[in-house]
This record gives structure tokens, sequence and C-alpha cells, in this order.
């Protein structure tokens, strides 16, 4: 991977800096390109024609840092596949040309399909930086998110404790036991007191961005029948009706979703690791339970207590824990009972009125097209390995919704 980053460096300005490197069984480098190494030839013409030449028709991986686009809008990764039969394939970034999803795409079609890790991820975007930032993968075109980083944020709240970590401190040790562990480090405290720390700099940051959240920013604005979806994959995961079932709720926001969807349920149980939220929708159903916690630690509730989880777009939160987190969904989940969880997958421009499809990448002010999909497969190989069966995805124009029952 970082082969294919430096070897787009060689990219000639301005333009796209892409960078593709073909790998054997053994391997070993069998040939690369990168965009511009030849005038007027992209790196897929290059690295077909010397494929063509070495007389390669399978290796063991491909490595390309952006997904190109060719003039006539085919996928140029696509085109090589049907020359070369490759086994794995680790693509960077997406087109900055892209802005939904289009049919033969192999990043979204082809199950051995790799992504780079985020911090390479963000190398290609200052390769690219210009190219991106004018692309409508920004988000400068949604106010609320381009001025509500929750990682300025989290770095915010720890120096007001004394802590001087730099936003990319922060953005290098996304995990709370990571950032636990660094002040634990750097300033030679016991880890219990640094994970607090952790623990109130995240809710403070939260609490800021979603306990009095606009939803006028929000792509659920441009879908109407956001809340229908939800209960069309409640009807499909469950034979009870919500009125019937002991719920819980995890991760209120600024109590919207739940006023929307549980104002008519009896047995109700709100969490969030932010007060705001909680005494929102708390005044809006007095009658339900409030508990404020994170999603990673349940231990407030008692196991084999519920029949419906529910937890929309929080999995894909920043510092988020999946592993812990279904792991506590599964404890606290009576044998049968079902989990509803949800994946944001766009951002409302504002501008113009329109969804860009995607995910932020963590420290970036860019939408990953493809990073709702990366998400939701990562939530449902966590969901597999904490107890739960029958996993299912439901993908809809705003989120992707998983469910899954507990075995």
């Amino acid at each position: 991977m970082n082969y294919a980053i430096n070897l787009a460096q060689g990219t000639p300005l301005p333009g796209r800096r892409v960078g593709a490197a073909l790998v054997s069984e053994e391997g070993q480098l069998i040939c690369s390109a990168f965009e511009g190494e030849v005038h007027g030839a992209s790196w897929f013409r290059i690295l077909r024609r010397r494929v063509q030449e070495l007389g390669v028709g399978r290796a063991h991986s491909v490595y390309l840092t952006i997904n190109t686009m060719s003039a006539a809008g085919s996928f140029e990764l696509a085109e090589l596949l049907k020359d070369v039969r490759i086994d794995r394939v680790y693509v960077g970034l997406p087109d900055p040309a892209l802005t939904g999803y289009l049919g033969g795409d192999p990043a979204t079609e082809r199950g051995h399909v790799l992504r780079f890790p985020d911090d390479l991820q963000r190398e290609i975007l200052e390769q690219n930086r210009d190219l991106y930032a004018a692309s409508g993968q920004s988000i400068e075109c949604n106010p609320h998110y381009s001025t509500h980083r929750i990682s300025e944020a989290v770095s915010t709240g720890l120096r007001s404790m004394g802590f001087e970590l730099t936003r990319g401190d922060v953005n290098a040790h996304r995990g709370r036991c990571a950032l636990a562990s660094l002040i634990r480090q750097r300033y030679g405290i016991e880890y219990e007191e640094a994970d607090r720390a952790v623990g109130d700099a995240l809710s403070g940051a939260f609490d800021a961005k979603y306990g009095t959240y606009d939803y006028a920013y929000d792509a659920r604005a441009a879908n109407v029948r956001w809340a229908d979806d939800f209960r069309s994959v409640h009807k499909r995961s469950s034979a009870r009706p919500l009125s019937a079932v002991n719920i819980l709720n995890v991760g209120v926001g600024a109590g919207h979703e739940a006023a929307a969807l549980f104002s008519d349920c009896p047995q109700i149980t709100f969490v969030d690791i932010a007060e705001s939220g909680l005494a929102s929708i708390s005044g809006r159903i007095p009658s339900s339970r409030t508990v404020v916690s994170s999603a990673e630690d349940l231990s407030a509730l008692a196991e084999n207590s519920f029949d419906l989880y529910v937890s929309l777009r929080t999995y894909n939160s920043s510092f988020f824990d999946m592993s812990a987190a279904t792991s506590e969904a599964r404890r606290v989940l009576k044998p049968g009972a079902v989990i509803i969880v949800s994946v944001a997958n766009g951002f409302l421009y504002t501008r113009r009125g329109c969804v860009v499809p995607g995910l932020i990448i963590p420290g970036t002010e860019f939408v990953d097209l493809y990073r709702g999909m990366d998400t939701a497969n990562l939530i449902g190989a966590e969901l597999d390995g904490a107890g739960f069966k029958d996993v299912r995805m439901f993908p809809t124009s705003t989120e992707i919704y998983l469910s899954a029952v507990a075995a």
C-alpha cells in the first residue's frame, strides 16, 4: 500500500496522483504504473500494456490508490480485472468525480475488495487535496459537519483538563483505550484517571454536537420516509410489534429519532453518553427510563432483560468500540431477541439540497463513498462474533440497517 502511495508521487501536477501495483502469489512486485507516467496515458493503459508484455494472467493482489473512472465513465479497475485474475483488490479512495453508486464498480460489487487503512487514506487525500476539495465529497458543503468535529472537541476538552493533545494526536489514537493509554504514557498517571478524562471529553464532545442537533442539516431531511424505513426493517426482523416488547435504544442523540419511533412504546429505556439528549427525550416520553452510559459499557443494565436493541447511527461514531458494544448488546438481550443497528450513509449537501453518499474519513473534511458499506460489513462481522445469528443488511437511501437475532 505504501509503495502504491509513494509511486503516485511521481504523477505530474496538475491531475490525480494515482498509483497502482500488481503483486504475485510470492509477494513480489510484478509491475506497477502511475497516472501520467507516459504522456497522455492513464495508469490503467500503462499497467495493462506491461501485463500483456509479461504475459501475466493471474496475480495475488493489486493495490490502487484511487478507483478511477475513464472518460467513458467506466471503472478502469474493472477493466483490469477482466484482463487479469486477481485474488485480492486493495482500494484507497473512490474517484472524486463519483457522487453516487454506479453499476460496474468493483469496489461495491466484488466481495474480495479491501480498503487501505485510515492513515493511508489520509495520505492519499493530502496528495490530491485540491482535487477532492473541489469535489462534492467535501463536507464544506455541510456547515454542521464542517464546524462540529468530534476530534477537535475532544482535544479541546482534554486541553482544558491539562492534557495538551493536538487534533493529530487524537486522530492517531481514535479508540478510547488508545487515547487513554497515550495520556497515561505521556503524563505518567494511572490508566483509570486517563480513561475518566477521555470519557468526560467524549461526553462533552458528543453533547455539544448532538445534544441540540439541528436536523435541518441531516441527510434524513431529504428522506421523509426514514421512519417508515426503520419500521419496515423491524417488521422484516421481528413478528412482535414495538408496543409489545421491552426496548433498549442506545445512542439517543437529541431524541429526534426516538420521539418519532418510540413515543407509543410503554417499555422503553434510552441510553446515551451525553446528558442533553437524554433530558430532551425524557421530557418528550416521561414514562421512559434514561441511563447515562456508553454503548460499550451497559453495566447498569441487567443481562437477558430486553427484547429489542436499537442503535441508530451510533456504531459509526468516532472513537467507537464495535466489539465491546456488540458484546454488551448480546449480554443485555434475551435469547431470541432482535438487534437493529444502522450506519449513516450520506450527508446533506445543503447548498444543493441533495445527499452525498458515504461517511467522513476520520481526521479529514472528505466523505468516502464506500465507507458506509465498509462499516456495515464490519458491524456484521462483529455481530457474528458476539453470538448473534441471521445477520441481515437493509440499505436505504440515507443509511444502512443491519438486524440479527441473539442466539
